[in-house]
Formats: C-alpha cells, structure tokens, sequence
C-alpha cells in the first residue's frame, strides 16, 4: 500500500508509519491503537487515517454526508455505538465505520456486522474487558551486570545498534577481558578470537550473539510482557469468557506471565528466592549469630572456676598476653562449642548451600576471643557469593522465561487484538439488541427483485428522541420518487424525517438499524437541510437558493430530506420556490422528503401532481393532539388550527365556528 496514496496523509504522516511493525496490517484492519503508537500521530488522528485507508482501498471517494444536519445525526449515532463499547479502543475503532455508497465497503461492514449479531453480549466477558487495553510498548531497557565486549571498531558500533541494553566495551586481550569480568557478573566476548581463553569470572566466547538478542538480553523480551502483563491475563480471561479459540495456549500463557513481575523481574523461582532473603538477611543474621556466641560463652566463663598458677599469670603478662590467651588455655573447648553454635545460627537461619556454609564458617574465626566478632572480609566475600549466584539464577532464570515467551510475542498481541475487537463486536451486538434492530436490505438497480427506488421502513423507532425507547411508537413510511410531508406541528414530521436520515446512515454503515424491516436504495449522497431559524436575510436567502440550485445539479442516487424550507422567506415566494425544486428534482431520478406546512399551496405551484403524505391527527384530547406517527400515503394531513376550529364548532352551538371551519 502507498501510504501517501491515503487521503490525508502527508510524506511526514508516511514515514511515521513506516516505522510501525506491519503498517499495512494497521490500516487495512484499521487497527486504530496500533496506527496511534507511531510517532507523533494521536488516537484522533490514527481514527482519520484508517478511514482514509479504507476510502482509497475502496475507492470510495467520500462525501456521503453531504450537510451539516447529516453529519449531526452520524455524530449520534456513532454516540449511541459508542456509548456501549468497554474499552477506550472500541470508541476510536468504531469511528473507522462511516456511511459510505460504495457497495464493497458497506457489504465488507455488512459481513462484519453479521457476525457481531451472533455475540450475545455477557457479564463476565464485559468485565474482563474492562482491563483490557492496547498493548504497550516497554520502557527502556538498561541491563548493567552484563557487557559485550569486541576488538573489532565494526562489531562495536553493531553491538551498540542491535543490543543497546547491554554496554559494549572495547578490548585488545585476555587481560582486558579480565578486568571486565572484575567488574560484570558476565561478560560477551563477541570474537572468535577470544575462544579458549581461561580467564576467572563469568567470560563467554559467543560471535552470533547479536544473532540471539533475546538469549543475551532476555530482559527484552520480559519487559514487553511485564510492561503488558495484566492486560494480557484480562484477554486471556476475555477468551475464556466468551468462548473464543485463543491464538495460543493462554493456560500456559497466564503461568509463564506468573513467573514475571510488573517490573521484570522472574518470580515464583524457590533458589531465586532463597537467595534473595539470604542477600537481605545476610547482617541481621551474622549480628545474631555473633549475639548466639557470645550469650553461650558468657554463660560458660560465669559456669566456671578458672584457677591460675601465680608462676603462669605472671608468665602470662611477661608475654603481653591477655583474655584471648587465659580463654585459649582455660576454656578452648566452650569457645569451639560457641563458635560452633555462632556458625550454625547463620547457616540455618540464611538456609545457605554447602558451599555457601563453607565460607559462611570462616565469618567467625578459630582463635579465641571475647567477644566474639564477625571477619568483615569474609562476611563481604559470602555477600559477593550470594550475589553472583543469585545474579547467575536470576540470569539463568530470564534466560529459561524469555525462551519460553520470545516466539509467543506475535500470538499474545493477536490475543488482545482480538479481545479488543470484540468489545467493538459486543458495541454493534448491544446497539442492535437495545434498539430492536434489523440488517437492512437493499434493493433498487442492483435488486433482481425490486426495480424500485428509494425507501421503504416498517416498524422504524429513533433512538434519538428524547424519550425512553420503550415510549417511542413505531413509524411505517416509504417513499419513491420525490414526496411533500404534511402534518399538524408536533406530529412527528421532523423526528420521521430524523427516523429517515438515521436509518440511511446506520443502513450505508452497514449496521443494522432501529426498525422491524427496511428496504432501500444504495444511494450515493445523504443531503439533510434542518429548518432555519427565522426568516434569512437578503443575503442569506441568495446563498440558500445557490446551495439548492447546486442541489438540483448533482447526481441522481441521492436522498434529499428538506425541513419547512418556507421559513426562509415569505409564505408565497416560498411555495414557488419548493415547487421549482421539485419540478427540477423530478426528472433527476432524486429520492426526497420536503416538509412543509404549504403543501397545498406548493401542489397548485408545481406542473406536476406533487406526491403529498401526511401525519395525520386524530384529534385532540385533553389539549393534547393524538397523532397516527406514520404518514399516510397521498394524504394532505389537517392542520393543528383546523383541529382546534373543528373542536369548538363541535363543543358550541354557534355557527361561527361552522363557517370558519368551512374555509380549510
């Protein structure tokens, strides 16, 4: 795809785009998370693009909300839509869906929608789908206990390129890989060179490390999955939920996720944890065990009766000798028993390996003291041990999950794209079962059953109105051709012609719409002209009859749906003008809807029978007008004034109101 072939994308949009994994994928699926996290390019923006991609690969060249009022009644729409999505994604997902005449593209939503209306929405999958959200992209990594280490100038600059967690040192020999090792718990030799080199420390010859970044750096990979780690468990449960075959085993998936933490870090390993408590422990252990030593041979000197010759004593202190001597001599073997306990305490109390015991022993020394103190050297040097191992686990450990996890990558965003997608699913399925809604046939010149145009709506109710859905009585209506709508104010003229406009965007969106059956016409262009408010200036007036005279030229599949077009002017000239559209719209093969309160008067203007259905009242009960909300077809609906005359002239005895009565 020619991404700067897409409406609205500039050589500066197109090569943010490049810079995404599959940009083709993003925008044909119109994948509106995935188009966003490129850079610069907003979730808002991400939405106009998809649709632009999906216009030029239809060839669809816009434009079917040809006005302002029909562009309100999208908005609402697609308000409705949204109004029943889980995730922030699903919102901006279903602004990809637009009222389109191209066939392929609403037949594409069509098939899409089909779909959707076999989901029956559920609690538990709505709820899992509340922790769902795009993945995100892992904060940077930066792993300072392991370095690559090259002689070759090329090799260095290719490291730094292709593992930039890890630093890359320069080294000219085995003595410089030394002190690296000195100084990193492991060190990458990336040169052949390099091989059978014996040097202490953690070195490894490996030349195709750059070939396995996730082996050298498993830190990588984890971070993905501990930066995405509860949205992941939420698709998994949203699968589970809603009974969707996963991409992946997502039971095996939800235990390695188990095994690391929200900051990377490898959990649930018993040797790794040991380690850990024993690194942590490590000085309140060995001030215990000193405490241990020094309680037991307290206790001892206190139990006994040290007898010394004068001739010794005064041996003793010709030789400088002082307490650490006489214990030697007196109580050598309560000092090994103290010892003994002092090196126990912090053997059991670390859970230390044997080898790790081995050193641990030397922290308190064989010569005989009081007290008894701790060698700091050894002490250090079990903490550099326990480190290393645990570092070397830890490695170990990352190494073993980011394998097990590295070719999984593709299947668990797949997962959340699909859990993502079905909260759009759920939003058409929950908009349908809300609404009482029906997919749509459409008929007309592409029909082998029906040549007729326009359209047809059987049992249609708005959800627009502002009223509960329940209360909202159902509208029959059909038109073909061009028709003059007539009725009583507050009949339900405009909320029909609202009804109309609606079931044709929902219809050319390929959704389902509020209605017990509708048929109709592909058309090209939806023009809605609400009423205006007052009387137009001159100006304003000329600008008007341009727009309509426009209106006149265009092309034949459109819908044109006007709204008391004689506000604009004076009741007279208004009737001309209504009639002379009519009369140019005619012969145009145009479906429209005009409605006016001059109806009649429009009718005797016009050089044809002009088609007039009306929204017929009942009467009036209580004040109030009682109304049949579905036209009546070639009917001149009665006016409220003549239903309020024909009630007084029923209510008095007086003839005024007869002959008054008598003009409509």
């Amino acid at each position: 795809m020619e991404l700067e072939a897409i409406p609205g994308v500039g050589s500066k949009t197109a090569s943010a785009l490049s810079e995404l994994d599959d940009p083709e994928r993003a925008l044909k699926t119109g994948d509106v998370a995935e188009i966003a996290s490129a850079p610069g390019i907003t979730e808002g923006r991400a939405a106009a693009i998809a649709r632009g991609a999906i216009r030029e690969r239809h060839g669809d060249p816009g434009g079917f909300l040809a006005t302002d009022r029909a562009k309100e009644i999208y908005r609402d729409a697609l308000g409705l839509l949204k109004d029943r999505t889980v995730t922030s994604y699903g919102e901006k997902r279903l602004e990809t869906l637009y009222p389109s005449g191209v066939q392929s593209r609403i037949e594409e939503v069509r098939e899409f929608a089909a779909g959707a209306l076999e989901r029956a929405p559920d609690t538990e999958v709505l709820d899992a789908l509340e922790d769902v959200e795009p993945l995100s992209a892992p904060r940077d990594v930066t792993v300072r206990d392991r370095c690559l280490a090259t002689a070759d100038a090329e090799r260095y600059s290719e490291a730094q390129q292709t593992i930039p967690e890890l630093t890359v040192e320069v080294v000219e020999d085995a003595r410089d890989l030394a002190d690296l090792a000195r100084g990193y718990s492991t060190v990458v030799a990336l040169d052949e060179e390099f091989a059978g080199v014996t040097v202490e420390g953690d070195v490894r010859v490996e030349p195709d490390a750059l070939e396995r970044p996730a082996e050298i750096v498993p830190e990588r990979v984890l971070a993905f999955y501990a930066a995405n780690r509860e949205c992941l468990q939420a698709a998994a449960r949203v699968h589970r939920a809603a009974g969707i075959d996963p991409p992946l085993d997502i039971d095996a998936l939800e235990a390695a996720l188990d095994r690391v933490d929200s900051d990377g870090t490898v959990v649930g390993d018993d040797e790794l944890d040991r380690l850990s408590r024993a690194i942590d422990d490590l000085d309140a252990a060995v001030s215990t065990a000193e405490s241990v030593a020094n309680d037991a041979l307290r206790d001892a000197i206190e139990e006994q009766d040290v007898t010394v010759e004068g001739s010794d004593l005064l041996s003793l202190v010709e030789q400088g000798a002082g307490v650490d001597s006489l214990l030697s001599r007196e109580l050598s073997d309560e000092y090994a028993a103290a010892v003994g306990q002092a090196r126990e305490e912090l053997i059991d109390s670390l859970d230390l390996s044997p080898g790790e015991a081995e050193v641990a022993r030397r922290a308190f020394p064989e010569e005989p003291s009081f007290p008894v103190e701790r060698d700091e050297e050894v002490v250090s040097r079990l903490r550099e041990d326990l480190q290393a191992a645990k570092d070397r686990r830890a490695a170990s450990r990352k190494r073993e999950l980011a394998a097990d996890l590295a070719d999984r990558r593709g299947d668990a965003e797949e997962l959340v794209r699909t859990a993502l997608e079905l909260d759009v699913e759920l939003a058409v399925s929950r908009f349908a079962r809300d609404f009482d809604c029906v997919m749509p046939e459409f008929v007309g010149a592409e029909s082998a059953e029906l040549s007729e145009s326009g359209f047809e709506i059987e049992g249609g109710r708005s959800p627009l109105l502002d009223v509960e859905f329940e209360a909202v009585e159902p509208v029959d209506y059909d038109v073909s051709g061009v028709a003059l709508l007539s009725g009583v104010n507050s009949g339900g003229k405009t909320s029909t012609l609202d009804l109309v406009a609606l079931v044709t965007i929902l219809a050319h969106m390929g959704l389902p719409v509020p209605a017990e059956e509708v048929r109709i016409e592909r058309f090209g262009e939806l023009h809605y002209h609400a009423k205006t408010q007052g009387t137009l200036d001159a100006g304003a007036f000329e600008s008007t009859l341009r727009e309509f005279a426009g209106l006149t030229e265009g092309r034949a599949d459109r819908l044109v749906l006007v709204d008391e077009l004689e506000s604009i002017t004076e009741p007279g000239a208004s009737a001309k003008i209504i009639a002379g559209i009519l009369e140019e719209l005619r012969g145009r093969d145009v479906t429209g809807v005009f409605v006016s309160h001059l109806a009649a008067e429009i009718r005797e203007m016009a050089d044809y029978d002009v088609p007039v259905d009306g929204i017929e009242a009942k009467g009036l009960e209580d004040g109030e007008l009682v109304v049949n909300r579905s036209p009546v077809k070639n009917h001149l609906a009665r006016s409220t004034p003549e239903l309020i005359v024909e009630k007084l002239a029923g209510d008095s005895n007086g003839q005024f109101y007869d002959r008054l009565l008598e003009k409509f």
